[in-house]
């Protein structure tokens, strides 16, 4: 009898403890999101694309998401599509995070995202990367280096065709604009063509459908390695290392032009304060690991890890200074 009595508190000590074992297993993955989404506002190929892959790599990789997260491309007003549809349609959507970089915020100070949407209106998560802005050619064409170019603008500033990413006053159209002012050469001159995001703008100058393209180094990977295209310059400090390390400035070349290019994710305003931790506490994680390092360099970009409140304040004080920019190139702000 006291065998049974023995075996039966066991049985009810044993349930108590998987019970409250599940409760814990429960309350750690609070927040966590059922069906992992990044969204690329962009078609495939580019900057974006980029960044959403990163963080589908780099959470797998460190084993801080069990669960395959699709990517989803969703062009439009080169971010304009996906941050209104997060900030209007879908505001609490904690399975979703959102790609942006330098030009998501050149563009919010602008307005290009509605004129009632502004920095404030999401929750910036992440930073997991930086690259810099750059210009380059076909590999067949007869422009060898910024000079080339800058003499060629000179002589006849529409007979040069720029592609990017974006429209005018975006940041692909502002890197080559600074170039340009800098070359004594008038921005508003140039001929340039909007296309939907980097893929697209590499594409085209492959093709030979535009002379030059403005992109972000990090876009330029596989083409600098196939041989196909030419970097002019990178608006970098100094030079970048590894497989770029040959890649000559502008400010070397006599252009004093800088445009670093961050790269991150937002949520919509109105996910639960669990979504967002969920996700804060896996980038850092993941940022704190050094797979990820590994995965970074190889996709071209050099460390800037930062997020919640430290990135909330960078966000605010670069889009203000963006739109101190945009007022120097006479830009709607």
């Amino acid at each position: 009898m006291m065998f049974k009595k023995i075996t039966l508190l066991t049985a009810v000590i044993c349930s108590a403890l998987a019970l409250g074992a599940c409760k814990d297993d429960k309350a750690a993955e609070a927040g966590a999101p059922s069906k992992p989404e990044c969204i690329a506002p962009a078609k495939p190929g580019g900057g974006f694309d980029l960044t959403c892959k990163l963080a589908q790599s780099g959470l797998k990789d460190t084993g801080q998401l069990d669960k395959p997260m699709r990517v989803t491309y969703m062009p439009g007003g080169v971010g304009a599509v996906a941050f209104n549809k997060i900030v209007s349609n879908d505001p609490a959507n904690g399975d979703a995070i959102v790609a942006f970089s330098t030009g998501s915020l050149l563009n919010l100070a602008q307005g290009k995202f509605g004129e009632n949407h502004t920095e404030n209106d999401v929750r910036w998560l992440a930073a997991v990367g930086t690259d810099y802005g750059m210009v380059a050619v076909n590999a067949e064409s007869p422009l060898q280096n910024l000079q080339d170019l800058a003499d060629a603008l000179k002589k006849d500033p529409k007979s040069i065709s720029f592609g990017a990413g974006g429209s005018v006053g975006g940041q692909d159209w502002l890197q080559t604009a600074m170039m340009a002012k800098a070359a004594g050469i008038d921005p508003k001159q140039m001929t340039y063509v909007a296309l939907e995001g980097g893929g697209e703008a590499v594409t085209a100058v492959l093709g030979n459908h535009i002379d030059v393209v403005s992109a972000g180094i990090a876009e330029m990977g596989p083409h600098i390695e196939s041989g196909k295209i030419r970097v002019l310059a990178v608006f970098a400090p100094e030079r970048l290392e590894g497989k770029l390390k040959d890649i000559p400035t502008a400010k070397e070349q006599g252009f004093d032009v800088e445009w670093p290019v961050i790269r991150g994710f937002y949520m919509g305003p109105k996910v639960s304060e669990e979504s967002y931790q969920w996700w804060k506490a896996r980038f850092d994680a993941m940022m704190a690991d050094p797979k990820f390092a590994e995965l970074r360099a190889s996709r071209d970009l050099l460390p800037f890890a930062m997020t919640g409140d430290e990135l909330q304040a960078y966000v605010k004080k670069t889009t203000e200074e963006m739109r101190v920019l945009s007022k120097d190139f006479d830009l709607a702000t």
